[in-house]
């Protein structure tokens, strides 16, 4: 491909022709971390952060404040464990290899993570966008059967493009923009989050009634409601083809229950002869995790709201609970089973068993109180209303992401200049 005018090719990839490209440890002092005997107890429980990979979940999120564990001066003391000043920039290099974060506050690190401290000719965060923009290329080179990890003589030829120091704090700047408007969504997204559940707790317990409905709530069971229907059972060896074929169905598994919605990524296509006609899922069916082997997933479930032209059915280890239309609303009835009420049924039901596995009986035993039907109807529209809500949300945050994304690409590399 021909460069265009004031680019030039490098050992990095094209980049402006007043860049740099150079190695890392020529404009970042790297160190990394230990992990302080355990056996001492002197050393841990201290005042100073110690990051390491219980903190995964506080990556990717430009600073990192806390930490999960936090270890004395001792503990550096007896130790190869080194404190790092707030700023630094950190690299975890094994599990979750990739991940980065700037220091908040003067912190250690344990051995799984890289860390530099950026000299004035390197401004830390265009280092820690640069960081989030190969991330795919260190989990790429990344080695081991267990646990992935990232070797030291890596980091020491690693290299990176260089533009003057004003530019790379205007990109920093710009994708640091970015970053505020997501957090911002997030932040928003937790909030319209929290008031849905307040609003569940409130309007599917009757502590609250919408306006024009009175009359006593009735005690019934989920049998009254509907029934539940158990999932299929086949043979893996013979039963199940490799895509669509003429004699197959859809199959979905627990895998396709997320966040309450079904999703059909990574399914399954078995043999319709092994499918009765109520095993077909139905629209606004409520499919249902029966039995899994993490007792925390035992009892998820997620709306079937699927029209994509294809007939799905579910495996043995799920269950579908179809709501009879005559007797109750079924969206009202999918968020009982989002209720803790639900949640706590469950985990009674599995408490003291070593099989975790419901029956369908156990789903249509479960007591909840309904309003009439039109009371129903009523309640799971305003919350359907809310899920739309959050969905728009959760969107358009996807949409900025994805913004991110193509940013870091163009003004990582030069390809767009902001100066």
């Amino acid at each position: 491909m021909e460069l265009k005018p004031g680019y030039k090719q490098t050992e990095v990839r094209a980049i402006p022709a007043d860049w740099k490209v150079v190695l890392l440890d020529s404009v970042a002092r790297r160190g990394s971390g230990h992990t302080p005997d355990k056996k001492h107890p002197e050393y841990w429980d201290g005042d100073i952060k110690w990051i390491s990979l219980k903190d995964s979940d506080r990556l990717d999120a430009l600073y990192i404040e806390e930490t999960a564990a936090k270890i004395t001066p001792a503990g550096i003391a007896n130790s190869s464990a080194t404190m790092y000043p707030a700023g630094t920039v950190v690299l975890s290099r094994d599990a979750g290899v990739g991940k980065s974060a700037i220091m908040k506050a003067d912190m250690a690190v344990s051995q799984h993570f890289m860390a530099w401290q950026c000299s004035p000719s390197l401004d830390n965060h265009f280092l820690y966008y640069w960081l989030q923009a190969e991330k795919a290329e260190f989990e790429r080179i990344a080695m081991g059967n267990t646990i992935k990890t990232i070797g030291l003589p890596y980091f020491k030829k690693l290299c990176v493009p260089l533009p003057h120091c004003d530019e790379q704090r205007t990109i920093a700047g710009a994708l640091g923009n970015v970053d505020a408007l997501l957090g911002a969504l997030t932040q928003l997204i937790a909030k319209k989050r929290n008031l849905k559940q307040a609003a569940m707790q409130q309007l599917l317990t009757g502590n609250k009634r919408l306006p024009g409905f009175t009359g006593q709530w009735e005690l019934k069971l989920l049998g009254d409601a509907g029934t539940c229907l158990r999932g299929v059972s086949y043979n893996g060896d013979s039963d199940l083809s490799a895509h669509d074929t003429d004699h197959t169905t859809r199959l979905l598994r627990a895998n396709n229950v997320r966040d309450a919605t079904v999703v059909t990524s990574d399914v399954q296509f078995v043999n319709i002869a092994r499918v009765s006609s109520n095993q077909m899922l139905r629209k606004d069916d409520i499919l249902i995790c029966m039995a899994n082997g993490s007792k925390a997933l035992v009892g998820k479930a997620g709306r079937f709201t699927v029209n994509d032209g294809y007939q799905y059915t579910f495996g043995a280890f799920m269950g579908c609970f179809r709501t009879n239309s005559l007797a109750s609303n079924s969206n009202f009835v999918f968020y009982l089973f989002q209720t803790g009420r639900y949640r706590n049924y469950i985990n009674n039901l599995l408490a003291g068993s070593s099989i975790n596995n419901l029956r369908p009986s156990s789903i249509e035993s479960l007591g909840f109180l309904f309003p009439s039907i039109a009371e129903q109807t009523a309640i799971a529209a305003v919350l359907t209303d809310m899920d739309a809500e959050l969905a728009a949300l959760e969107q358009r945050r996807a949409k900025t992401r994805a913004l991110k994304r193509g940013m870091m690409q163009e003004l990582l590399t030069g390809r767009i200049r902001l100066v």
